[in-house]
């Protein structure tokens, strides 16, 4: 009897101690999809809000530091402050953003003289929506863009040309920035800190 006792003893503590594990199993298997979920529901939140506020679609797109860089030419200074956002738009590969910069350039540039191939380059921008077509016409936009630059002047701050050599399949291209920061339009995330500054206006 006493044997017996012992062995109903030990088999109780056996399936006692499986009934423990099992509890373990269920509790963690319950804990889990909730833990899942709540990750799930973090990601999800996270994610509209990337789409929200990212890149591709960033309606808030600003000038940097307005106001600290003036032209002489008022006309060219508005059209500059529409180049910056056009630049900055490339940079993070907004094609909406680069569009209607772009209209905005070539709108102010046909009410300038001696514009004419920046408001040509301006209009190739916004017709398109292929970022490498956009970002031959800005190359050709940046050469008249430049050139009136230097004609003009400035009455204050200091504006610089950056030099990119392998931009457009190595043929090289340029464009203005208010920093000495290279953030480079042509190529965006790939090779965002490709060039180098050039000149100082």
């Amino acid at each position: 009897m006493i044997n017996i006792s012992h062995a109903k003893i030990r088999i109780m503590k056996k399936l006692n101690h499986i009934a423990l594990l099992l509890s373990i199993t269920i509790l963690a298997m319950a804990c889990n999809p909730n833990e899942k979920q709540k990750a799930g529901q973090t990601q999800h939140a996270h994610g509209s809000a990337t789409n929200e506020t990212g890149h591709k679609t960033n309606p808030g797109l600003k000038a940097d530091a307005p106001g600290s860089v003036v032209l002489k030419d008022p006309d060219l200074d508005a059209l500059h402050q529409q180049y910056q956002l056009l630049t900055k738009a490339l940079v993070v590969e907004d094609v909406k953003s680069v569009k209607t910069a772009a209209l905005a350039i070539e709108a102010g540039a046909r009410a300038i003289k001696g514009t004419g191939s920046m408001a040509t380059a301006a209009a190739k921008i916004s017709s398109t929506s292929d970022l490498k077509t956009q970002r031959m016409a800005f190359s050709t936009l940046n050469e008249a863009f430049i050139a009136l630059l230097k004609d003009s002047g400035l009455d204050r701050g200091k504006l610089y040309v950056a030099h990119c050599p392998m931009a457009l399949d190595d043929q090289g291209a340029s464009w203005v920035s208010y920093t000495r920061e290279i953030r480079n339009p042509y190529f965006g995330d790939r090779m965002l800190t490709c060039g180098s500054i050039t000149e100082t206006l």
